[in-house]
């Protein structure tokens, strides 16, 4: 499409033409069964284990569990490859493999409904993980539907509404789970939930199918390399960069370390200080949700207001800097506004610091290998938190909660330190490709040259904001401690 097409389509998009648009509707849908399985095996899970009995140390191990998530990207290519067997010929690929992941994650989910954590333990660590590992799939098949189903005119408002889809969930499961346990117990909530991915099945089914046809040499580049989703991203980051290219993903890998570690315990902690589940529900799933919202605004306010550097370094110092909140919810009683205090600060904070990193790892990112290079980048940055987070309990147990979070909070200080040093190469960068885009074009290389940096010729496709590793769209902003 021409330039002037694009511009005089966007033109022509009403807001009676998206109020109207079905697919609208079915993202919203889409977007809620791709949130609802997070807490599930993430905060609510730690939760049923902390008030359960469960050894502190195995809730930190059980973490483990979500890694795959942060993996998806190595068998996402194989998704695009191949089809179901019979569900394909009848659904068309995308809408198969939304049905055969939804399917599995609800069977998943009646494993976990069934297992006693006090008897079964290994059996409900199982469907965790099948809960993971099927709802990252999941992930990777509604964010491939998405980008066939909509042009570049309507990618921003199905995005949107993906993400107030995934809000919902998250409250769901959060929230509604713990409501649902508190009353009738944990097997009815864990079916409950089982039964609400009936909504995202129903949506699959009504989608349009936007399987586009792969040509022979295009499903070979599909295929996953070694050289190609790892080496040749590297390479061409290391030929902008230089030996600062280490400084600077040591940045990535730390940046959100503080969370991640301590984000595991923050259930067992709400039982220790004797908290009831409709309280943890109702502040922690519920309200916390919504201050996260706003401090991820206030963050990219921030951005525009004062520039990506300054936002970067106090959000490394107010994401680990907010840990100190739960050292000092552990010193008292179950009061519900200390823990709507703490709750406050700790996702306020994740949030902002959530968001300058999302803008400040887009910003090292080159057009040519965009999309690798951020799954790589966003992979970098989870991975060794969750990998850590797996020997929390055993330093709760050794040292206590105060100074566990007290612990967390100081990891934070070489990661400030880290920003001061290398937090503007991003933006150095990026100027660098502005200017190189502003400069006269030689005809000989105006047809195959790219851009350093994050800048691109031509209309952008809109941003998602919810990036998940392996599609190169910014991961959707994790509750702080859910």
């Amino acid at each position: 499409m021409a330039q002037s097409d694009v511009r005089g389509a966007r033109s022509r998009l009403r807001l009676k033409d998206i109020i109207e648009d079905p697919r609208i509707l079915l993202m919203l849908a889409l977007g809620f069964s791709s949130g609802l399985p997070l807490l599930l095996v993430l905060g609510t899970f730690s939760t049923r284990l902390a008030y359960s009995n469960v050894n502190i140390k195995a809730i930190g191990l059980f973490s483990y569990l979500a890694l795959p998530y942060t993996l998806k990207f190595f068998w996402a290519p194989i998704i695009d490859r191949f089809d179901v067997p019979v569900l394909s010929r009848a659904l068309g690929r995308r809408r198969a493999w939304m049905i055969a992941s939804q399917c599995a994650v609800a069977l998943a989910l009646t494993l976990m409904a069934f297992a006693d954590p006090g008897t079964s333990l290994a059996l409900l660590g199982l469907g965790a993980f099948l809960v993971a590992f099927c709802a990252a799939t999941q992930d990777v098949v509604i964010d491939g539907w998405r980008i066939d189903a909509a042009g570049t005119d309507l990618q921003g408002v199905m995005a949107a509404t993906s993400n107030l889809g995934y809000r919902l969930a998250l409250m769901s499961a959060g929230a509604g789970a713990l409501f649902i346990a508190s009353a009738y117990g944990w097997p009815v909530a864990y079916l409950s939930m089982a039964a609400l991915m009936g909504v995202g099945m129903i949506a699959a089914l009504l989608a349009p199918a936007y399987d586009r046809a792969v040509t022979t040499t295009a499903a070979h580049l599909k295929v996953w390399t070694f050289r190609g989703a790892v080496l040749e991203p590297l390479t061409e980051l290391h030929t902008r960069f230089g030996a600062s290219l280490w400084a600077v993903l040591l940045l990535v890998a730390f940046y959100r370390l503080p969370d991640f570690i301590s984000g595991v315990m923050a259930s067992p902690l709400y039982r220790e200080v004797g908290f009831s589940l409709v309280e943890i529900g109702a502040v922690s799933k519920l309200y916390g949700i919504w201050i996260g919202i706003a401090g991820a605004f206030v963050g990219g306010w921030a951005m525009t207001r004062f520039g990506l550097f300054p936002t970067l370094v106090v959000g490394a110092f107010l994401g680990a800097a907010s840990n100190l909140a739960f050292s000092w919810l552990s010193f008292g009683g179950p009061e519900v506004w200390r823990l709507t205090a703490a709750i406050s600060i700790d996702n306020f904070c994740g949030s902002f610091a959530g968001m300058a990193l999302i803008a400040y790892m887009s910003s090292l990112t080159a057009p040519g290998f965009a999309a690798t290079q951020y799954a790589l980048f966003s992979s970098l940055y989870a991975l060794p938190g969750k990998l850590i987070a797996g020997s929390s309990g055993f330093i709760v147990s050794a040292y206590g909660y105060p100074v566990f979070f007290a612990f967390t909070a100081a990891v934070g200080i070489p990661v400030v330190i880290l920003c001061l040093l290398v937090g503007r190469a991003g933006e150095r960068k990026a100027a660098a490709a502005a200017a190189t885009a502003r400069a006269p074009v030689r005809p000989e290389a105006a047809a195959g040259d790219e851009i350093g940096g994050n800048q691109l010729r031509g209309p952008e496709l809109a941003s998602t904001g919810t990036d998940q590793p392996g599609t190169g769209r910014p991961e959707r902003p994790r509750p702080a401690h859910g």
